[in-house]
């Protein structure tokens, strides 16, 4: 391989990857400030944190009314299934008082596993004998 050809194969894979640093930070950024009261969120509300579909969801609300409301954010992990890697994508969206102003589902897309960029950079650079 040519160092011209690297060079730009280089620069390709730098702006791959400066794209999808871009864009988690722009979905990041399209909801900061925005939150759920987890003391008085509905379950269809609640649907709306990354990763929390509609079960999830009614544990939550199940878990509320069996124990009454959340003392501290971190109670949340006490209600089945939502363990300390999953608190910590959640922790940003969640308070216990005030209005809950989280009106759309935040994507979770790119929470998992490291960068969202580097699955398809590392799949889109040829390997092998002669390139």
């Amino acid at each position: 391989m040519s160092f011209q050809t690297s060079r730009r194969l280089g620069f390709a894979l730098a702006a791959i990857l400066c794209a999808s640093g871009l864009s988690a930070a722009g979905n990041a950024e399209a909801v900061a400030g925005k939150k759920i009261n987890i003391n008085q969120a509905s379950a269809k509300e609640l649907a709306n944190l990354p990763r929390i579909g509609a079960k999830a969801a009614e544990r939550i609300v199940e878990y509320r009314q069996a124990h009454g409301s959340f003392g501290k954010v971190e109670d949340l992990m006490e209600v089945k299934g939502i363990g300390e890697k999953l608190f910590t994508q959640l922790k940003p969206y969640v308070a216990l008082s005030g209005p809950t102003t989280l009106s759309e589902k935040v994507s979770s897309r790119g929470t998992r596993g490291g960068s969202a960029g580097t699955k398809s950079a590392r799949t889109s650079v040829p390997v092998g004998k002669g390139r």
